[in-house]
């Protein structure tokens, strides 16, 4: 089953031009769910007709005169968020409550229209980067299955990922709100602590802890961040966020980027450090000024987490649980959490001033810039390098994510590339507190610079302003051409597009009488269609404008058997475009039916079996 885009703002368009009813984009979703299989992305799936009954309400809210701004938008939490009826599991079994009311910020979401699908797996108690430990099962990255999803908020991240809701909550201690964006190919806005309500979540690090918000674009996640934030007087710890804030903000021509002098991890991962390169290059492109500061205070600010007194919130959390039940916990989060017990008064102040010492420190450096530029990750590992080494794998990638809520700031991860085995890489934009709109502002100028805020059913997002070439405006020496797989934006080999200056004219379908077949053997995978008569057609493609010379190059690199021919579009236009020689697809397993490459990706290869826990 296909499902309709889930962007936030196309979804409020086809509500209100009437192309599409809620009930259908639930039915979709609901549908894809069941093709998928609940684990191990969900712990708690809502009903289909439970969720009826609140699309019901909020129908009947709209229809008094209420403005629901996300009315009819499908999300997921976390499960370490309470949501009214249905079990906090946290990710353990044997820790398991149904609270009577939900969380603050599910209680803003639900009276804004949004419609909750269900409750996300996730690394037991929110201890881990990795989204391997939990009894659930292991979540994998959306773009292989042998390889880790990251964590804590693994599903959250991969059910935004997979296409399966518009958004989700996540919670973001150590970057708990952003590996998972980083490796599933989505945002992850972590907010400026207390911003949003910690009412109702259970606690990791309760000084620390932030509600993040995953999308697929960044004005998504600012859209859901206006409805989510505001002063909660139950919150000890919520703050008065100014408006300004969370509104989109604009950064001046020349804005002053920060990036490390010296000292970047990649771990081996070159491919990650040519990467991030090519970042910092954007951003100049963008207006930037690229600025050398000193990352020390900032790693070794990182390195208090988990090293000093803070650890010990996390038993503070749970300390009854885990000193009663020990074996009802997760071994590697067993080992964190009650390796705090050997902490005392002295450590916590100890650590207190430790880390005042490296803020002032870093203030120097903030002096220099508006904004820093990290890798959201210095690399990525498989599921099953991670299970070998468990903490210092996760330790490593936490290098970039650890020290912001300890320095009180502002973050979001946003798509940076593919590396060439078509595993994401992923950067932050990281400023001071409530800085939240003007960041994602910025990211939204990133990611669409590289034509890759695409969401997974192929249609253009609609968050902040996007410039986008009409069909109509093609340029004289140049070419058309309809590319249906690999070469989509945010697929692997879009990259051979856009170093060639290409740029996205429309997402479209093609006529009737195409087929399409996922090709084996091809690395990175990538489907054949053929025109059949027989075929259904209404396959996915993307029309993307060339000069005539980069057209020539770009030819000269397609492998057999592919070939580019004529493609007939779904309004009768004909263009260039990526064909199959039938020979090839003799054997191939046909996935027309599904609409497009991305739909299969999202409904087989992308979320496949995974070693169990």
């Amino acid at each position: 089953m296909t499902t309709p885009s889930l962007e936030i703002a196309v979804l409020a368009k086809a509500y209100a031009a009437g192309d599409l009813t809620p009930e259908a984009v639930l039915d979709a979703v609901y549908g894809r769910i069941a093709e998928i299989g609940e684990r191990p992305v969900w712990i708690t799936l809502v009903p289909r007709e439970d969720a009826g009954r609140q699309l019901a309400a909020a129908q009947a809210r709209a229809a008094a005169g209420e403005a629901l701004p996300l009315f009819g938008i499908p999300f997921a939490v976390k499960d370490n968020i309470d949501v009214a009826g249905l079990p906090t599991t946290a990710g353990c079994p044997d820790f398991a409550f149904v609270p009577e009311r939900s969380a603050t910020v599910v209680e803003r979401l639900v009276a804004a229209g949004a419609i909750l699908i269900g409750k996300t797996n996730l690394d037991q108690f929110a201890t881990g980067l990795v989204g391997t430990r939990s009894p659930y099962g292991i979540c994998s990255s959306v773009f292989d299955a042998r390889t880790i999803s990251g964590g804590s908020s693994a599903g959250s991240g991969v059910a935004v990922g997979a296409g399966l809701v518009s958004f989700a909550l996540g919670t973001d201690t150590a970057g708990s709100g952003r590996v998972p964006a980083a490796f599933n190919g989505i945002v992850g806005l972590k907010p400026t602590k207390g911003a949003i309500s910690t009412r109702g979540v259970l606690p990791a690090c309760r000084t620390q802890d932030c509600v993040s918000i995953f999308a697929g674009t960044s004005g998504d996640a600012l859209a859901v961040l206006r409805v989510a934030a505001g002063f909660d007087a139950e919150d000890p710890y919520s703050r008065r966020t100014p408006a300004e804030a969370v509104a989109p903000g604009a950064w001046p021509q020349g804005f002053r980027f920060g990036v490390p002098a010296d000292g970047l991890e990649f771990f081996g991962d070159a491919a990650a450090a040519s990467l991030f390169e090519a970042a910092a290059a954007r951003l100049e492109a963008l207006g930037g000024t690229r600025v050398a500061i000193d990352y020390t205070p900032f790693r070794d600010a990182a390195r208090l987490l988990y090293s000093g007194p803070w650890v010990a919130e996390r038993l503070a959390a749970i300390r009854d649980f885990a000193t009663s039940k020990p074996e009802a916990i997760h071994p590697v989060v067993r080992g964190i959490i009650l390796g705090a017990e050997g902490l005392g008064a002295v450590d916590t102040f100890e650590g207190f001033y430790e880390l005042a010492r490296l803020t002032r420190l870093a203030e120097a450096e903030w002096a220099k810039m508006d904004v820093l530029l990290l890798p959201t990750t210095g690399t990525i590992y498989t599921i099953e390098d991670l299970l070998a080494d468990p903490v210092r794998l996760n330790s490593n990638l936490g290098a970039y994510t650890n020290f912001v809520n300890l320095m009180d700031l502002s973050a979001i991860a946003v798509p940076a590339g593919f590396r060439d085995n078509g595993l994401p890489f992923g950067v932050s934009l990281i400023g001071p507190a409530f800085a939240d709109g003007a960041l994602a502002t910025l990211a939204d100028r990133f990611h669409r610079d590289q034509g890759l805020a695409i969401g997974a059913t192929g249609h253009l997002p609609a968050g902040l302003p996007l410039a986008v070439a009409s069909s109509a405006e093609t340029t004289q020496d140049a070419v058309q051409i309809a590319v249906v797989g690999g070469h989509l934006a945010g697929q692997p080999l879009n990259h051979q597009l856009t170093r060639r200056g290409a740029r996205l004219c429309r997402s479209t379908r093609t006529a009737t009488g195409y087929r399409l077949f996922n090709l084996t053997g091809m690395v990175p995978q990538r489907p054949g269609l053929i025109r059949d008569e027989a075929g259904i057609g209404g396959i996915e493609v993307e029309v993307w404008e060339l000069s005539t010379a980069g057209f020539g190059s770009f030819v000269a690199e397609i492998p057999p058997p592919l070939t580019i021919g004529t493609v007939e579009l779904a309004d009768g236009t004909l263009v260039k475009g990526f064909l199959c020689e039938t020979f090839a697809v003799a054997e191939a397993e046909e996935i027309t039916s599904l609409g497009g490459w991305r739909s299969w990706l999202a409904l087989g290869a992308r979320v496949g079996p995974v070693p169990a826990a």
